[in-house]
């Protein structure tokens, strides 16, 4: 019977991304901060309590205890660097700690330090990676279903318009398999169609024909486009989460917290979805990250996974500054209160459940 390490490992050596499980991290460390970083760590930071709250208020048999790095110094602070060299060695050598570890009450530790001992470590029922999103979920769901079905009773108007004459028969002479995909297209599959505008001026009706296939065209766009909310793994992170799994054993799952709600799926699902071609463009992709230094992200989409906060109370949130040595000002934005409502049936099929 495979152990839970054999199972990962396997998902990973069968990655249809080359993952570099031996990898030693050598990049040079950031040099300076900016507002935007700091207001993203204190989201961040505001998720991870979120969590932890949310399983500890509402769970009496188990305990939450956080786990991964939360360190204040920024880049260009003193200290920093020696901070940033501490944390690569880390993670050459373990992988990447989890935020957060679930254990049994009778097991965790008797205080909240970061810094726990191997061995409690491993008496750990499952392991969390938080992830946080700027994100009501349930607005996003709404406005998203909104903007498809306008798209598609427009692609419907046109299909109309298009199907008249003399546009059809133009179209018939012009581009004869084109039309008929157009003419059997429902509302439904017109997000499958796909084709290249043509240049016709010779007469008003064939210009009408190209404005029209335009206008088509730029509806069909809109269904083609990502209209998920995603949990969002790093690619790079994959081989040193595998790696921190390969050293504990500990089970992993990545948790995704939006303004209003949060979703959980296991590290295996990821790496199972995210391994079969015929998933991609349906409920994963993966793209360059603009907001991350494009670094390269998985993004799945969270109705994959969870619903194990059904609620999050909005937090407050106010201005704050953090003073650099040379007198360079860095104003962010913090994140306090709000709670977060667990789901103890998901928790226990979805975390619990997987142990």
């Amino acid at each position: 019977m495979m152990t839970y390490r054999d199972t990962i490992a396997s998902l990973i050596s069968s990655f249809p991304i080359e993952i570099d499980t031996d990898i030693q991290l050598k990049g040079r460390f950031p040099t300076m901060a900016n507002s935007n970083f700091l207001t993203n760590k204190e989201q961040g930071d505001w998720a991870e309590q979120i969590v932890l709250n949310a399983v500890n208020t509402h769970s009496t048999e188990y305990r939450a205890v956080q786990y991964g790095r939360s360190d204040d110094l920024a880049a260009g602070e003193p200290g920093f660097e020696e901070f940033y060299l501490k944390y690569q060695d880390e993670l050459n050598n373990i992988g990447k700690k989890p935020d957060i570890l679930i254990f049994r009450r009778s097991d965790a530790p008797d205080t909240d330090c970061l810094d726990i001992d191997d061995d409690i470590v491993r008496k750990a029922i499952a392991a969390i990676e938080v992830r946080s999103s700027s994100f009501l979920a349930n607005q996003y769901a709404s406005f998203m279903d909104n903007r498809i079905r306008k798209a598609e009773a427009e692609c419907s108007r046109i299909q109309g318009e298009l199907m008249q004459e003399p546009l059809s028969s133009l179209l018939l002479e012009k581009r004869p398999v084109l039309h008929c995909m157009i003419r059997n297209a429902t509302s439904e599959t017109f997000h499958e169609l796909d084709f290249r505008t043509a240049s016709w001026y010779s007469s008003a009706d064939l210009i009408r024909l190209r404005e029209q296939l335009k206008c088509l065209k730029a509806q069909i766009k809109i269904l083609h486009k990502r209209d998920y909310l995603s949990i969002t793994p790093k690619l790079e992170d994959l081989a040193l989460v595998n790696r921190w799994i390969q050293h504990f054993g500990v089970k992993h799952f990545y948790l995704q917290v939006f303004f209003d709600k949060a979703y959980v799926i296991s590290f295996e699902n990821i790496l199972s979805i995210t391994s079969d071609s015929r998933n991609e463009g349906n409920i994963f992709s993966i793209e360059e990250d603009e907001k991350n230094q494009r670094k390269t992200t998985i993004k799945i989409d969270v109705q994959v996974g969870k619903e194990i906060l059904g609620r999050i109370d909005m937090p407050e949130h106010c201005s704050a500054l953090k003073e650099l040595d040379r007198g360079r000002l860095l104003f962010y934005v913090t994140f306090h209160g709000g709670r977060g409502y667990l789901d103890p049936s998901i928790f226990e099929q979805e975390i619990i459940g997987h142990v």
